[in-house]
């Protein structure tokens, strides 16, 4: 009777093994092949997204080449098609179009060249830098109420340029007529920490301005508080700097700490 068990138990463990192999085995196989093919795909992935960094890379710098060799309206073109790419040097290069046009006097051009730069990253520091600049090429003609509208998200304390946008919030109610606001934020932008030296220099300025009642020297700040527009930052190692993608404004330091 031991033995019929014991061949019973060996029947029925040789049939365990047989199922295994029949369904373990193959999904075992196919799992490891999945799990192969996902390697090769990710790292196919990373390396064509390295490649296309790289040539934009490549393409932006010869684009500045070009900009600094004075022929804008060439450089205009090779940005141009950077910026058919994705990425940073997207919108880098809407940036640099965007200065070039402001080069040019053509402000409204420029603003929307800005507007596209900020739209084209997740990045808050190019993406606050383009709006503040887009912002400031047509200050002196859009409504008020518009550009107080752009400006209000970025006035937000964790947004890395919010003392600028107050900045400029207020050379907007400024230009508008609006002393008494202009002044108030100006006192405010004053007391805040982080706020540049320069913009809490200009600040201090226009509240005494205000005060006397003089229009001397205002516009000469207003000016000051347009090129202050704070650069994006370089690129990731390897790359390609910026290379002030605000057409000559070298303002780095006055991003906040």
């Amino acid at each position: 009777m031991a033995d019929i068990f014991g061949e019973v138990d060996e029947q029925l463990r040789a049939e365990r093994l047989r199922t295994f192999l029949r369904t373990g085995v193959p999904m075992f196989i196919a799992t490891a092949v999945l799990c192969v093919i996902a390697v090769v795909v990710v790292w196919g992935v990373q390396k064509y997204q390295s490649d296309q960094s790289a040539k934009a890379s490549d393409a932006y710098q010869e684009a500045m080449e070009t900009a600094a060799k004075g022929d804008s309206a060439k450089a205009f073109d090779q940005f141009a098609e950077v910026a058919k790419g994705s990425g940073p040097f997207k919108a880098l290069a809407l940036m640099q179009q965007g200065a070039i046009r402001m080069e040019q006097s053509k402000p409204t051009d420029a603003a929307a060249l800005f507007d596209q730069a900020a739209a084209a990253t997740k990045n808050p520091l190019i993406a606050d830098s383009a709006t503040l600049k887009a912002v400031y090429a047509v200050m002196d003609t859009a409504p008020l109420d518009q550009t107080v509208a752009k400006l209000k998200p970025l006035t937000d304390p964790k947004r890395p340029f919010h003392a600028l946008a107050r900045e400029a919030t207020a050379m907007a109610d400024l230009g508008a007529g609006k002393a008494t606001d202009a002044k108030a934020e100006m006192v405010a932008l004053s007391l805040l920490q982080d706020t540049p030296d320069s913009a809490r220099q200009r600040a201090q300025a226009v509240i005494s301005l205000i005060d006397s009642g003089s229009g001397a020297g205002m516009k000469k700040l207003v000016e000051a508080a347009k090129t202050a527009t704070p650069t994006p930052p370089a690129p990731p190692p390897g790359q390609a700097p910026p290379q002030d993608p605000g057409g000559g404004i070298q303002v780095q330091s006055e991003a906040p700490q």
